[in-house]
């Protein structure tokens, strides 16, 4: 069984711009809405790389995940008339830092504003060294996960939404 073992943090400060190595474009929408089964099935677009994911509905640091590439242009076809609702946009940044690769997600349109960053692990119990531009960890927070973002996105949050985990 694939397992995907992450975690996700708030990003204090813009610290993180001075090291990225590679930076790239993402387009995803869902094709299943997240509420209503145990899977979300994203279709996402990355420059002219395309990939079908399924991921279980688990929050936490690890989840069941699955991946195939598909063509490009069928990702957009399908992203096009398939995908119900808005999509998710966002700059993904990629960060060697404390001894690990960091994937910094910078939010475009509706989730403007929002940036996270994550870290892929073997094992739960596995050391993060977290740099110094980390916040807060969100990994057991719902909202913080893209396929949320969707219905709920950042420019719609309370101030008590953002700063509940903001002054952790």
């Amino acid at each position: 069984m694939a397992r995907e073992i992450e975690r996700k943090f708030l990003v204090r400060n813009d610290d993180w711009r001075a090291v990225v190595q590679d930076r790239q474009h993402f387009r995803q929408g869902y094709l299943t809405d997240h509420r209503h089964g145990k899977a979300s099935v994203r279709l996402r677009l990355r420059g002219e790389q395309a990939e079908l994911n399924i991921k279980s509905l688990e929050l936490g640091v690890s989840r069941q995940e699955y991946e195939y590439p598909i063509p490009a242009t069928e990702a957009r076809e399908m992203l096009d008339h398939l995908c119900p609702g808005p999509q998710v946009e966002k700059f993904r940044h990629w960060v060697h830092d404390s001894g690990h690769i960091w994937e910094v997600d910078e939010f475009l349109g509706d989730n403007s504003g929002l940036v996270v960053a994550e870290v892929e692990l073997e094992r739960e119990d596995q050391t993060v060294n977290r740099p110094h531009w980390l916040g807060p960890e969100v990994t057991h927070l719902e909202r913080y996960y893209n396929v949320a973002l969707i219905t709920h996105p950042y420019r719609q949050w309370t101030v008590a939404e953002r700063e509940a985990v903001d002054a952790g």
